[in-house]
Order: structure tokens, then sequence, then C-alpha cells
């Protein structure tokens, strides 16, 4: 990997690329620090202090490297564009015509990404009002701190102020996230989330090394090297399923008999299936809000503060778990489907060895990806649950840094980044490079 990087730089064009992309990366952590106009500079200086506890609310201020808690314009981070991306895959399962629309190649993903960009900014509008009203009341309880109201002239010009400016955020990093990705190296989205993600790393460490010693530092590198190892370990690995094509004469030309095969990675969901968890634990916080602050309404309003919003509680780990198990059976199904893929075989003239192709072949794929969708979604659920509930069992609340989520994500990115790197070399030619 290191040899990839120095190699890198050694292309003017590749060069240019990687330079470009750090100046984006610089300027989204520049505007994480900028508060958001209309709030209190004090209140956002207190809750930031205070707002490090993990729990719901501290899994999403991660992917924005803490400007949500900072209440920053860039404080909604890029969670609305992932969050409308999932929308329109789930959507396209049920809809005819954004199917058709993803059989149609470039031009119809140039419709999905548009209407995509339409949706982020929706979500971001609503997103962003919700959290003018949240943060006015205090946090509404996702803090275990006392009231802090963000935006104490509560006027209608104020809250369009805080509102436009969040959603405005989030529009121009989706635009600096695609330039990325033309311009730059890499999936822009992801490199975005990365950086939020590593960059809450050195402050959580400083604090565990203050707040809990020297012994408990070294266990919790520990714990996030062994987990670093495991999730590269898992991201790596694959069922390859064989493919082989059958001869074709064409006029005096011999075409096919050639083999391949299909990569079924492990953990073939990635990330999503935290995201997707987290959002539907994220909900019912959001809904104590309009709830009644006495009788029933404060009743379930006590045991969601007590339950959804504490790591080391045992209806926490349960739900959290389950969910992510479910959505990782759920975004599978609806990224690979069985039916599709082996019609694209049959039609290709490919069959797998010993398998009829049609039905037969689509019960294969399907138990297939059955058996090893399961030990992944175990691994992502045990990588989300375990590192943190060990250290928060152990007194260390400034895990979310060295959290196994975190370094999922960190882990995913880097590799497919390189991934991408070695595929521009490979394509300019440079064989001594690659040695």
């Amino acid at each position: 990997m290191l040899s990839s990087l120095k190699n890198l730089f050694r292309v003017p064009d590749l060069r240019n690329k990687i330079i470009f992309t750090l100046l984006v990366i610089a300027l989204y952590r520049f505007g994480s620090h900028i508060p958001t106009p209309g709030v209190d500079f004090d209140a956002v200086q207190q809750l930031e202090d205070q707002s490090r506890q993990g729990g719901v609310l501290g899994f999403l201020a991660l992917f924005s490297g803490g400007a949500l808690t900072r209440f920053a314009i860039f404080g909604l981070g890029i969670m609305p564009y992932i969050t409308s991306s999932i929308i329109m895959q789930v959507l396209a399962v049920v809809i005819p015509k954004l199917e058709q629309w993803q059989q149609q190649g470039a031009v119809g993903q140039k419709k999905i990404t548009q209407w995509t960009r339409y949706l982020t900014v929706a979500l971001a509008i609503l997103q962003s009002t919700g959290l003018a009203f949240l943060f006015h009341n205090g946090g509404g309880g996702l803090f275990n701190t006392q009231q802090i109201d963000l935006i104490p002239d509560f006027t209608v010009p104020r809250v369009l102020l805080v509102v436009l400016s969040l959603a405005a955020g989030t529009a121009l990093l989706m635009w600096m996230g695609e330039l990325i990705t033309q311009r730059g190296i890499g999936n822009g989205m992801s490199l975005l989330i990365f950086s939020s993600v590593v960059s809450s790393i050195p402050f959580d460490g400083a604090a565990v090394l203050r707040e809990d010693g020297n012994v408990k530092f070294a266990a919790v590198v520990a714990i996030a090297l062994g987990v670093l190892v495991a999730i590269v370990f898992i991201e790596q690995g694959q069922r390859r399923i064989p493919v082989q094509f059958a001869k074709r004469v064409v006029g005096r030309r011999q075409y096919g008999g050639q083999s391949s095969y299909i990569p079924l990675k492990v953990n073939q969901s990635g990330v999503i299936p935290i995201i997707f968890a987290s959002s539907v634990l994220y909900l019912p916080v959001l809904l104590t809000n309009v709830l009644p602050s006495e009788g029933f309404g404060n009743s379930i309003r006590g045991w969601i503060d007590d339950n959804l919003l504490q790591p080391d509680n045992f209806v926490y780990i349960t739900i959290y778990g389950l969910l992510i198990i479910f959505f990782a059976y759920f975004y599978t199904a609806i990224t690979f489907d069985p039916a599709k893929q082996a019609d694209t075989i049959r039609k290709q003239g490919g069959f797998i060895p010993g398998i009829r192709p049609g039905p037969q072949t689509e019960r294969h794929l399907a138990k297939i990806l059955s058996r090893i969708t399961l030990p992944g979604a175990l691994f992502i659920a045990a990588v989300a649950l375990i590192p943190a509930l060990l250290l928060v069992l152990w007194g260390v609340q400034r895990f979310q840094g060295f959290g196994g989520t975190s370094l999922l994500i960190a882990v995913g990115v880097a590799l497919e980044t390189m991934k991408q790197i070695d595929s521009q070399l490979m394509m300019r030619n440079y064989e001594s490079f690659l040695k």
C-alpha cells in the first residue's frame, strides 16, 4: 500500500487528483468548525463539552466529524445523501420506472442521481427543521445533561436562517463529494465520511489517555488493533462461484470456452445495516419530543431514555444487534438478485459447473448467498457492539473513535480507495510501479 502511494505521486495527473481531493477534504473539515448563524455560541460550547457519551446521537455525530454537536454549517454531514441513496435503492425494487432507469445504463443512472439530489435536499430541510426544534428544547433527552437551549431567540426568521444554513451546507457537501468522484481519487461521499470518522480518533485517544490512564489507553489501542485485523480479514473474504462459458463458432473463429467466477463478499452489505439500525433507533428518540410531558407519554419517554440511549443497556444491545442482522439480509437481498444474476449468466452462454441454467442456478445462488450472509451479519453486529460494550463496562466513555463502527468505515473506504489507486496505475501501464 505504501509503495502504491509513493508511486501515485510520480504521475503528474494522479498527483493533481490526490492534491485536489485533499484540498476538498480540508475545506470540509474547516466548514465543520463554523457554527450555524443564529445559534448561541456559549450553549454550543457547553453542548460539545458534554455530548460525548455515545448512544444514538453520538453515532450520528460520528458521520459529521463532531460538526453536529457544534451545530456547524456542515452539521448534517453527508447523511441525508446516504439516506436518500438508500431510499432510491429500496424504491427501485417496488417502482417499475426506477427499475427501468437502472437498466438504461448511464442515461438511467443520471436520472436516478438527479432525483437522489432532490430527495437529499428535501431530507436535509426536514432534518434541519427537526434539529432546530430538538436543540431548542435542550436536546430532548438525547444527552445526559441539563437542558441547553441553542436557539434562545426562537422566532420564524431565526429558525428559517438555521434551517436554510444546514440544508445549504448539505447541498454544498453533496457537490463537493461529486467533485472528488469526478476530478479526484476514490468515491467522494465515502472519503468525506472517512475524514469525519478519522478526525475523531486523535481527540478520543487523548481523552482516554488523560481521563483513564496508560493501562486503559493501551487496552483500547489493543482492542482497536484486534478489531482492525478482523475487519480486514472479513472485508477481503469472498466466496468465488465458478462460471464456465460455452464455446461458440462464428465463421472461422471460436469464441468462449473461458472460465470466470462470481465474487460474493462475506460482508456483502458493508456498513449500511449499521446506518439503517441506528436510524431506526433514532426515530423513537425524535418522537419523544411530541409526546405529552405527563402520564403515559412521560412513561414512554422515560423508557426510551433509560433503554435506547444507553450503549451498555441490555435492551439497547439486543434491539441494535437484531436490527443490524435484519438489515444485513434486507440490503443484501436488494443489491444482489439471484434471479437476475442467473438470467444474465444464461444470456451470456454461461453456466455453473454441475448446475443447470435457469431456476436451478437461481436457487443455487440464493442458497450460497443466504449461507454467507449470516456470518457477515453476525460479524458486523459484533463489530458494532462488542468493543463499545467492553469499553463501557470497563468505565471508558470516550470510545466512539475507537469503536468497531468507526474502524469498519475507515477500513472499508481505505481498501476501496487503494484498489482504485492500483487500477489507475495499471491503466497507465506503469508495470514497474506495481511490482
